[in-house]
């Protein structure tokens, strides 16, 4: 099973993959051209202390991108299997 997600609900540390580019078409050819395609896998790496901008790894480079960019990007990752017996929080 599957979640989706935008880009910028990502945490410090974690990483999915990108479903969709849907931004402006300026910003989504910026993006496609730095590699953020289908199937790139992004990792958040840093956040600033008010927490825009984010520093993302994608395809070995840090790239820095504004939460409102961020959110046209559609991500989705696997999710974690809940052990039988513990209560998912």
């Amino acid at each position: 099973m599957y979640e989706i997600l935008c880009l910028s609900a990502l945490r410090e540390g974690e990483s999915a993959y990108v479903k969709e580019v849907s931004t402006n078409p300026s910003m989504a050819r910026r993006l496609t051209d730095l590699g953020l395609v289908r199937g790139t896998r992004v990792t958040c790496m840093l956040r600033s202390p008010a927490g825009d901008p984010c520093a993302y790894l994608i395809r070995g480079a840090l790239i820095a991108l504004r939460q409102s960019d961020a959110q046209g990007i559609t991500l989705e990752r696997q999710m974690q299997a809940v052990p039988a017996g513990v209560v998912a929080t």
